[in-house]
Parts: C-alpha cells; structure tokens; sequence
C-alpha cells in the first residue's frame, strides 16, 4: 500500500500509520512469554509464575513498549518507502475513530530541504598568504629568552625602568575608602609589560627603591571589576625593590637549554621556523576556510528545518552550562541560559552543515583513508612521540570522526577556491597572528 505523505508547511509533513490491534497483543504475548520465564517473584520458583500473574504485574508497561516499537518500525518502513529524508524526531498522536481493529497515529515530521548551490563561479573570495620572515623568527627567540631571563637587584639610586621587576606596596582608596583587591604587599609586576594599567606602570616607572608616591587613576568604563569600573583612585605606591632582567644569549648553551639536537644556533632558528611555519599554515588554511564557507552559505538557497536549529540551539545551551562549570560556577547547571542569543549561531551552523553535506554529496568531497592517514601524521609531527599520538587518534572513533569531518571540510574549501573568483592578498606575520 503506498504511503500517502500530506505537506502542511514547507518543510512539515504529515504521515498517518495503521496498527492492526492483533499484531500487537500477539507482540505482547510473546513478551510476557518470555517474561515469564525469568521473572522473580515472591512465593513461586524461577520460571513457574503464572501467566495471568506476569500479564497483571507487568502486562502494561509490555504494551506500552510494544507499541512504541511498532510505531516507530511503521514510521521508519513508511519513510523508507516514501524516500523521505527526516529532520529530527516525529511528533506521533493518535487518532480518534480509527477502523475496528486498528490504531491509527499522525506522524508529523520536518524533511530535509533541497538545497540550491548557484554557479561558485560568481563568488569572490580573497585567500591571504602569509611568510614565516626573519624578524619573525627574532621576535620568537625574544620571547623565549624572556622566558628563561633571571633578576638581579639594583642599585638603590636607580629608577624603575621597562623590563625592570619591580616589589612594591599599594593600597588604593576611592572618596576616601579602601576597597575589595585595592591594596597588597610586596606585590611583583615587571615594568612595560602591560600588567598592570598604564596609568599605574607610568607612575611606578622613573621611583626609586624606598621611595613612595601618591597618583590618581582611572578605571576604564570596561573594566573587569564592576565595582571600580568607570571610577577614579587614588594609589599610595612604595617601592621595595628594583631588578634588572638579565636575557641569556642565544648561543649553544641556549640552544641545547631548549632540546636542540645538534645544540647550534643554526638548529634552533631552524626548528623555531618549522614550528612557526606549521602554526602560519594552520591559520592560514581556518581564515581562508572561514571566506569559503561564508562564500558558499551566501551562494546556497535552502530552508532550514526547525527540528535541526532547534537541536543546535540545545547543544549551544549545554556547550555554555558546560563552559560556566568548567569556570567554576556553582549554579552552572541551573543559571537560565535564553537561547535566543545563540539563533543566530544555530542557524548558521545547520545553513553550513546542510551546504557542505551537499556539496560533498554531489561532487563526491568524501574523505579518503589516506587524506585521513596524513593527516594524522601531520598532526603528530609536531610531537616528540608521533606515534603515540597516532595510536591515540586511531584508536579512537570519535576522535577519527573529527579527523574525517576537518578532511573533508578542506575538500570543500579546495573545491571550492578551485571553482570561485579568487584574489590572493599577502598579509604580515604579524598580521595573521594577530600582533599587528
């Protein structure tokens, strides 16, 4: 019998599933059958209770669980035979008046909607690339000698300078009264590094040990304590004491210092550029990922079924309670999260996945074993244990699945470039790590 399939909106369809009321009592005596032979209860042996006892005790929760499964198995063969696509779970009511012998239930149910991908050839996208320089590589070396930089005490005589680690007491009063984080002994911060508001390091800068100070300061609007934010104070600053900073030269000792093989120079700037230029193609491809997915969801006509952006907007929800408890939160699990502050998201992430799932279908994008295998290994490369972090991908499923799911998202983007009106624009190292 073909399935009649009724459109109520867009995307909604209606199904109606018959039961025969026979082939459900007959589903249910074998239950209880089967029941009957393992259930326990008191005043009779393993095995001997009586039917009617078994069918009184538990007879309705069988029927209730027969009758779900039927209702689902008919669902499933009726969208099966209809060659429906469902998004999301059916809504199944039933009916009143249904035919002797039967039951009767309305399916109604979202499908997933046809999507329209127009001519990628029209769509401009701007691809950046970026070069690991030199003064990059400097700028890291920098950073890791400041890592490793020792203090010693200065003179007493000699002011507080940049890159100076400075011991200092504070308390801070506003109109006159102390308040909450305000004051501290012997309070460490190293000058020109942004630590501490510039306001405060341009007082500090230019003291000398011993010495004390009285300076007002400005909170920012924006300020991360509320209770100060926007407000001005007044800081009593002292001085306890001034270290210089001391780098270590880059030389074998700092390169061996860092688990450079051949302890040369020449290996350090070269493993510096190996690890810089593995972050820069990193980057490089998410930012150009980013323009092609916002190339290919402005060229793709679809409507979003409501079932999909609803479960969306779920896992978005219990993304940030999982968020909040991981913060420390003690309500996390109870503060009220409205999720209409995540529409736009939710919408966004069913458009893409609901393209791309196209795009990957129609042009046959699927991720290959070996596309998967290399890049597993690329990822390992960087760890001084590759195979370790091979073993613990591959033995994972759902660790394979995101593996497979990034694969394939950079078939996408590679179809996708290969298709569109694409300019390619040179960006700073500095740039595309965000320093610039």
């Amino acid at each position: 019998m073909a399935v009649t399939v009724e459109t109520l909106d867009k995307l909604e369809r209606k199904i109606t599933l018959s039961l025969a009321v026979t082939d459900i009592q007959k589903e249910v005596g074998v239950r209880l059958k089967k029941m009957a032979r393992q259930v326990k209860m008191d005043g009779f042996r393993p095995g001997k209770v009586p039917m009617n006892v078994v069918a009184q005790r538990y007879g309705y929760s069988v029927q209730y669980e027969v009758l779900n499964d039927k209702v689902g198995e008919a669902f499933s063969n009726a969208a099966n035979e209809a060659q429906l696509r469902v998004a999301g779970t059916p809504s199944i009511t039933e009916k009143e008046g249904a035919p002797e012998g039967t039951l009767q239930f309305d399916a109604v149910f979202e499908v997933y909607p046809e999507v329209i991908i127009h001519d990628l050839a029209a769509a401009e996208i701007e691809k950046v690339t970026a070069e690991v320089s030199d003064s990059a590589i400097d700028k890291t070396l920098d950073i890791l000698r400041k890592q490793r930089r020792t203090f010693a005490q200065r003179s007493v005589d000699a002011e507080a300078q940049d890159g100076d680690r400075v011991t200092i007491d504070f308390e801070g009063k506003i109109d006159g009264e102390p308040f909450a984080g305000g004051k501290a002994a012997d309070f460490q911060f190293l000058v020109g590094e942004g630590q501490m508001l510039k306001e405060f390091e341009d007082a500090v800068r230019g003291m000398k040990s011993g010495e004390s100070k009285t300076f007002p300061l400005s909170f920012p609007a924006d300020y991360h304590g509320k209770d100060v934010a926007g407000k001005v104070a007044d800081f009593l600053v002292t001085v306890n004491k001034i270290e210089a900073a001391h780098l270590p030269e880059v030389d074998e000792a700092f390169a061996k210092s860092l688990g450079i093989a051949d302890g040369t120079v020449e290996g350090l700037r070269g493993d510096i550029r190996n690890n810089l230029e593995r972050e820069v193609k990193s980057r490089l491809q998410a930012r150009n990922k980013q323009a092609v997915m916002d190339a290919l969801v402005s060229k793709a006509e679809l409507d979003l079924p409501k079932a999909s952006v609803k479960a969306e907007l779920e896992r978005l929800v219990q993304g940030a309670r999982a968020d909040l408890k991981q913060r420390g939160i003690a309500d996390a699990e109870t503060t009220e999260i409205p999720e209409e502050i995540f529409a736009p998201q939710a919408e966004r992430r069913v458009r893409l996945g609901l393209v791309v799932a196209e795009l990957v279908r129609g042009n046959n994008l699927h991720a290959t074993p070996d596309q998967i295998k290399n890049h597993i290994h690329e990822l390992a490369a960087s760890y001084e244990k590759p195979a370790d972090v091979v073993r613990w991908y591959t033995t994972d499923d759902r660790r394979m699945a995101e593996v497979e799911a990034v694969v394939i998202e950079s078939n996408v983007t590679d179809f996708v470039l290969s298709k569109a009106n694409v300019t390619s624009k040179e960006i700073s190292f500095d740039e595309l790590m965000g320093q610039g």
